[in-house]
């Protein structure tokens, strides 16, 4: 009895190590996930020009923001939820590493049923971008949004100055298209970027701010996709 005991706790001193390493990327891998999801949402939106973003839009934009498996429920009263990631355009108008953020909000209407879908918000300014840093952006009410126009010509057929701060897409079964999302908070997601960047000391700010923050390679992955997709 007692060598099968030792025998035991001998096997637990050895793969100790391992659990706690296993342990630890899990803590990392929901946020290394999100980043990498965003990165194939990205390609899709911009893989088909006739029914995507503009590309006019995303040449200019300031920030973008993707939450994959954004959720939405309804039932005459509707909510969403979603974790995303933004990032913006620095003073050298590079793409930042990301930052996480929440959007968080609900609707009346008559809606029946639940779904997920892809949502990406495109900033065309930084005036929102710097609130959100700040604390708390309600879209709609602090920020103006809009329903974003999809296709290479639909700058032609609407808002053709692209007058609204921010502009909303979704994707839901494959297809394209844009998307109402008044009323949603935008908040940073902090418990989300220290498990990211596995520093409990940098914020929102810091990360725009300072290109070489020491970042998983996901996050490179990001910049350049978002770089390859809006020149």
């Amino acid at each position: 009895m007692k060598i099968r005991i030792a025998g035991a706790m001998l096997l637990m001193m050895v793969w100790a190590p391992f659990g706690m390493t296993v342990a630890a990327a899990d803590v990392q891998q929901p946020e290394v996930k999100r980043v990498e999801d965003a990165v194939k949402i990205i390609k899709t939106f911009t893989t088909i020009p006739e029914k995507g973003i503009p590309p006019a839009l995303l040449r200019n934009a300031q920030g973008i923001a993707v939450f994959p498996d954004a959720f939405k429920v309804g039932f005459i009263v509707g909510g969403n939820y979603g974790r995303g990631v933004l990032s913006i355009r620095d003073r050298k108008n590079r793409w930042t590493n990301p930052v996480f953020v929440t959007m968080a909000g609900g609707s009346l209407g008559w809606q029946i049923g639940a779904q997920s879908a892809d949502i990406i918000l495109v900033f065309k300014t930084r005036k929102s971008i710097d609130e959100i840093t700040a604390g708390k952006v309600t879209l709609g009410a602090d920020a103006s949004v809009a329903v974003g126009p999809v296709g290479r010509q639909a700058a032609a057929d609407t808002d053709t100055g692209f007058q609204a701060e921010i502009y909303s897409y979704s994707r839901t079964r494959g297809l394209f298209a844009g998307v109402s999302v008044q009323g949603a908070a935008l908040e940073i997601d902090y418990d989300a970027i220290v498990g990211f960047y596995h520093n409990t000391r940098i914020g929102a700010r810091d990360i725009f701010d300072n290109p070489d923050i020491k970042a998983p390679q996901a996050a490179s992955d990001f910049r350049k996709t978002l770089s390859d997709q809006t020149r």
